[in-house]
């Protein structure tokens, strides 16, 4: 079965353009027609590679190929970081359509408005890794520095999940809705401002733009804690490694989750009315543009969704 649709890629000048691409659909992928697709961070780092655009999809399944078993036609599936930016460079979810590997496709619970369900499937699989593969328990200290498009993804799983939600901003500004979203404590975290009085927590997020003060960090997280390197930065980080071995403190990395726990995650969004705060634009050149513009003023609360005309 041969296909063709459209899709917004990269160029050299950083500019977004439409195009065309054709596909001839496999043994074991699925087509499907995508009616909404978040937009991350890391779309920026692809901008100028003239690749196809967008892993976060959600879109109706029009055709299967043969070998198929894990979809149908008519199922509403989303993808995600899973196979984007490692080949396939023509297939993304700024799309009318794309072309995915059948066995990396999410059914998307009734519950979850597939506005809600884009972003989670990069942005939400990120923060839900550490909660489902690093032992998070309930009770635990979970601190969440930054509330942005992760962050007040991490508030919410952890506040679901029975844990003390400590989160740092750099202002005052986000603290109402940090607390409607589940923290338990709020302290603003700046280059200067005290720690006196802050419990130490035992799972630390990292959720901001840019690389924190480790030092800092350090000091607010527990002897044999974890910290979870969320941020998507080329800047070296600056750790001091003596604080780390004196007090048995891991750093770990999340990009994504397997894919089993993606599945997981959009049920347990479900059970517990978890959602992410989106802004949305139609799903066409100048909506790319002026969606990726506002994510980088930071003027982004706190997903940005494309959406099918």
């Amino acid at each position: 079965m041969n296909i063709s649709f459209t899709i917004q890629r990269g160029s050299q000048s950083g500019r977004v353009v439409q195009d065309t691409t054709k596909r001839q659909l496999g043994l074991n992928e699925a087509y499907l027609q995508i009616t909404h697709s978040g937009l991350c961070g890391t779309d920026e780092h692809y901008l100028h590679t003239g690749m196809a655009l967008g892993h976060e999809g959600v879109g109706i399944v029009q055709a299967v190929g043969p070998s198929v078993t894990a979809v149908q036609v008519g199922d509403r599936v989303g993808f995600g970081w899973t196979e984007y930016g490692t080949h396939d460079h023509d297939v993304g979810s700024f799309a009318s359509h794309a072309v995915w590997d059948a066995d990396s496709l999410y059914r998307i619970p009734e519950g979850l408005e597939s506005a809600h369900a884009a972003p989670l499937m990069c942005g939400g699989a990120t923060v839900w890794s550490p909660f489902a593969l690093h032992g998070i328990r309930p009770t635990d200290r979970v601190g969440v520095v930054g509330i942005g498009g992760l962050g007040h993804l991490a508030i919410q799983f952890a506040a679901k999940m029975g844990c003390q939600v400590i989160v740092f901003s750099s202002g005052e500004s986000k603290r109402e809705h940090a607390m409607e979203l589940g923290a338990t404590e709020y302290h603003v975290l700046t280059a200067d401002s005290s720690l006196d009085g802050i419990g130490q927590v035992n799972h630390m997020f990292l959720c901001g733009s840019a690389q924190p003060d480790f030092s800092r960090i350090i000091q607010l997280t527990a002897t044999a804690g974890k910290i979870y390197a969320l941020t998507v930065s080329f800047d070296a980080p600056g750790v001091p490694m003596l604080p780390l071995l004196v007090r048995g403190i891991s750093i770990q990395g999340s990009a994504g989750a397997p894919r089993a726990q993606i599945q997981k995650m959009l049920d347990f969004a479900v059970l517990h009315g978890i959602k992410p705060t989106v802004m949305t634009w139609p799903l066409n050149t100048k909506g790319v543009e002026d969606a990726m513009q506002t994510l980088r003023e930071g003027n982004m609360r706190y997903r940005g969704v494309l959406v099918a005309e």
